[in-house]
């Protein structure tokens, strides 16, 4: 077995999660670069240093789920974090267009279905299929941490409140996606519990990345800060709890 403890981030290849990446690696971690294209997650690899390691990772494809899982066995024999951080936030976004046309797009009576489903099927399900995948492994580690990557533009508190700055862009596709996500979270950590293996959504915070079109006005460094500090929680941390780093966040 490796004697370093093992973290796998999806979607390292760039943006925040390539900063986790980095920040693991340097807490002393070996980081396993999830990324859907081999030769980008390569370049992430490279880059964040000798402790990082390419995986071919389409967390919208079952088979290339189970042959990252098969491989972390075989190779690794384990597996102490679990970053979900893989996302998209639209697939039909015209380029310049802003947040705000796109959402005019994408309201509850006009959305494509499948633009719903393609956003979904990564920040949703995505999650939940590798998080099923790599749970035999995360149940063998001594103190396993499931990390994922959530929004504060998901929170259904915030955006019911008529004075939220948000409100007017919570729709059915990325902000939704990021409430199912909260959801997932909570599902998985009422479950896990009594393993012991805690389960967290962090919020990152608008960070400037190719998602927002890098419109964003936090640096990836910022952005990562809490998921780190989740992956690296001690025994007396929390569970099932969304956060930014400055406090929890409603759900």
């Amino acid at each position: 077995m490796h004697k370093k403890p093992v973290a796998l981030v999806t979607g390292a290849n760039q943006g925040i999660g390539l900063q986790i990446a980095k920040d693991l690696v340097a807490h002393g971690f070996t980081v396993l670069v999830g990324s859907r294209n081999f030769e980008r997650g390569e370049a992430a690899a490279k880059e964040v240093g000798p402790d990082a390691r390419t995986l071919q990772l389409d967390v919208t494809n079952q088979a290339s789920i189970a042959a990252t899982a098969e491989r972390i066995r075989k190779e690794l024999g384990r597996l102490d974090v679990l970053v979900n951080n893989a996302a998209i936030s639209n697939t039909s976004k015209q380029p310049g267009m802003s947040v705000q046309e796109y959402a005019k797009l994408t309201r509850p009576s006009n959305v494509s279905l499948d633009e719903v489903r393609a956003v979904w099927e990564t920040n949703v399900f995505g999650v939940l299929a590798v998080t099923q995948a790599m749970l035999p492994l995360l149940r063998e580690a001594p103190a396993a941490r499931i990390v994922n990557v959530s929004s504060g533009v998901g929170s259904l508190t915030r955006n019911s409140d008529p004075a939220s700055p948000w409100r007017s862009i919570f729709g059915p596709v990325y902000p939704a996606s990021k409430t199912a996500l909260n959801a997932m979270t909570l599902a998985m950590a009422i479950e896990l519990e009594p393993t012991g293996i805690k389960v967290n959504a962090a919020c990152p915070g608008y960070t400037k990345t190719n998602l927002n079109n890098y419109s964003g006005t936090r640096t990836v460094e910022e952005g990562a800060r809490e998921p780190v500090r989740l992956a690296l929680l001690g025994p007396d941390g929390p569970t099932g709890t969304f956060s930014n780093e400055d406090s929890p966040l409603p759900w």
